[in-house]
């Protein structure tokens, strides 16, 4: 049996084909179905690497006596929310307007013109833990719809008109740019910074590698300021105060991988160890990004063996034939949240034998007793050292594993998440020099053009070369700050043509006159409300990367109506920021940037030379260009490679001593 998803591109969708659910796409089918049979909408929206939704699916969705109750009284429609943001995100304003909370899975009731009047997230098939359950829902629900239907349009009338009032925005065009805002948000992460476990508040702790970002930006940048500020409440050293405790315990902690690498979505506690298991392309694209970062700061080989481990995973796991970059991979195997990563001490001793196993036990955490749920999650918590000393153990257990059980992956390719990757590859290239890094970025960017562009026309997804819907705000935006990235380490002008040239559509289609842009426009299927998100979430808001990319084109081209256009975005998003700043570090960055551009310099190359050396020994905060062979103005010193700085408005006379700075 299956029902309207089957022919479907989605994994997520695919996964309830077979549900007996009548389940349709979003589309006029469903919403002319809904209005010819007078019916509610019942909205579900989720992933496919979504463990909540798992549970909701197999408890309900599957459950035919439910699916009968849905069947007879609704119009059930599924949205997978990695391919059409745009409706997860109307849909989570509501739910978090109506409920105080948001999450998935999203559960939307709503009439056929897409107007919401009741919502939740994860339903439990009967009344448990004080929620109510999704049978009495239901029905509670189909019988307001029969008997009181008028009360039910009233209240979406009401329930529009109240997200429409909270969509109008911060920010506008009368406001200033906020020179102090990134001071009041590095005072906010500071007291909030945990001491003890790494982090900021308390659990669970989301890592949102971009707070980290902004902080090691702004620690550097203002690092005088900071030595001389005897006020704070913290050790003057903000980076290893704040950024390298947060950054090594999460290494050390279980949310890391410390068998096949990479990192899991979150941690359920504060000291980093249980993870929510699923593990997304875009966490691991911040994590490379913060880790190579932090590593060029203060030199810590930990930091950079992480950031390449990472990388590995991504190789080994999320890597597609082509280059691209797969989505995510799942919490659950074989219906159990985690099991593919947990360990029972005597499974490690059989697998390695008595006298290694037990060495890799004590190493790494793993006891008879376990530290979850009766098992063990691997971490160095304990305080033992990170290194490689058991490489040839992590190996054995990492191919053990691979056949002990399977994970499900969502193998679509996600337009702004592979945008993401190029960015981290970029990052890791520039700061190790290693080659196999650019043409990871370069081959994802080929991959790009290939196969989700057509016609200068961005699409948000592919799978199995089947384009999805046209593409966002922030398909736009993350692609032209790949585009940006890429001609940072390389120099290629065809680079920052195609990142003008997006940019400049994403201005045209997306650009709000009173200020910001809109995820989703004319272009675009039209929805209840046109959101405008500025805040960034797990992965950075499509307007803060609209903010760092005008800004970089601003000093990267020198031309005015870039530079208008960035004090212009600059100037809304400071109003958005100004109530909590905290959660605006992408725009943030866009800011210090914008304040403090980065000094340029200028490589003439000896033959005896090689690119790779030379940009891993440049500082990061600066915009480079390595020259080949000697070109106009910019001649060799002595013979030897030799370096052009420009900073503070003043050029410094060619040396052939590398610049030191970060």
């Amino acid at each position: 049996m299956s029902n309207h998803l089957k022919n479907q591109n989605s994994p997520y969708l695919l996964q309830h084909a077979n549900n007996p659910v009548h389940w349709y796409p979003w589309g006029d089918r469903a919403f002319e179905k809904a209005r010819r049979e007078d019916k509610p909408i019942f909205l579900s929206i989720g992933y496919s690497t979504c463990h909540w939704c798992h549970v909701m699916a197999h408890e309900s969705f599957e459950n035919k006596e439910i699916a009968d109750i849905l069947n007879q009284y609704y119009i059930s429609v599924k949205v997978d929310r990695e391919e059409r943001p745009d409706i997860d995100s109307v849909y989570m304003t509501v739910c978090q307007a109506l409920t105080g909370n948001g999450g998935w899975p999203m559960s939307i009731f709503m009439t056929c013109e897409q107007k919401p009047f009741f919502a939740g997230t994860y339903f439990p098939p009967e009344p448990r833990y004080g929620v109510m359950g999704f049978r009495e829902v239901l029905l509670i629900v189909a019988k307001k719809w029969k008997e009181d239907k008028t009360a039910l349009l009233e209240s979406a009338e009401a329930i529009l008109a109240q997200i429409n009032t909270g969509n109008r925005g911060l920010g506008g065009l009368d406001e200033k740019i906020g020179t102090q805002l990134p001071k009041t948000a590095a005072d906010i992460f500071f007291k909030s910074f945990d001491r003890q476990y790494g982090g900021f508040g308390e659990a669970p702790k989301f890592p949102m590698p971009h707070n980290l970002i902004f902080l090691m930006l702004y620690s550097y940048i203002n690092r005088e300021d900071i030595l001389s500020d005897m006020n704070r409440n913290i050790n003057k050293d903000v980076l290893s105060d704040v950024v390298k405790i947060t950054l090594e315990k999460m290494r050390r902690g279980g949310i890391f991988d410390h068998i096949g690498y990479g990192f899991s979505r979150y941690s359920t506690d504060k000291y980093f160890l249980v993870p929510h298991f699923e593990k997304m392309l875009y966490d691991n694209a911040l994590f490379i990004i913060a880790y190579s970062l932090a590593y060029k700061i203060c030199h810590n080989k930990i930091f950079l063996d992480t950031a390449e481990q990472t990388a590995e995973y991504i190789f080994c796991e999320m890597t597609g034939g082509q280059g691209e970059f797969y989505s995510a991979q799942d919490a659950d195997s074989e219906g159990e949240e985690g099991r593919f990563y947990i360990w029972s001490y005597e499974e490690v001793c059989k697998v390695l034998g008595e006298k290694k196993g037990r060495e890799f036990c004590e190493n790494f955490g793993i006891t008879k007793q376990g530290n979850f749920e009766g098992k063990n999650i691997p971490n160095l918590l304990n305080g033992n050292k990170i290194s490689d000393s058991f490489e040839k153990e992590r190996q054995i257990l990492y191919h053990y594993r691979k056949n002990r059980a399977k994970l499900h992956l969502d193998d679509k390719i996600l337009t702004s998440w592979n945008s993401l990757m190029i960015c981290a590859m970029a990052v890791l290239y520039r700061v190790t020099g290693k080659e196999r890094y650019l043409s990871a970025a370069e081959q994802a960017y080929a991959f790009i053009e290939e196969n989700l562009i057509k016609q200068d026309v961005i699409y948000v997804s592919c799978r199995n070369g089947e384009r999805s819907v046209r593409g966002f705000l922030d398909e736009y935006a993350y692609y032209t700050m790949a585009l940006i990235f890429l001609y940072d380490v390389t120099s290629k002008t065809e680079y920052l043509k195609r990142a003008e040239k997006f940019c400049r559509e994403a201005e045209r289609q997306f650009e709000d006159e009173n200020g910001g842009y809109f995820l989703y426009g004319a272009e675009n299927d039209s929805l209840i409300i046109r959101q405008k998100e500025t805040y960034d979430g797990a992965v950075p808001g499509g307007n803060s990367v609209m903010a760092y990319c005008l800004t970089r084109l601003s000093q990267l081209t020198e031309e005015e109506v870039y530079k208008k256009a960035a004090e212009k975005q600059l100037a809304f998003m400071s109003g958005e920021a100004e109530h909590y700043p905290a959660g605006y570090s992408v725009f943030l960055t866009a800011l210090l940037f914008y304040q403090n551009p980065p000094e340029k310099i200028t490589v003439v190359m000896a033959e005896n030379d090689s690119k790779e050396k030379i940009i891993s020994h440049l500082p990061f905060y600066a915009d480079i260009k390595i020259l080949p062979e000697e070109e106009g103005d910019y001649r060799m010193l002595n013979h030897r490679t030799t370096y052009y700085v420009c900073r503070n408005f003043t050029c410094l006379p060619p040396s052939n001593q590398e610049p030191d700075l970060f």
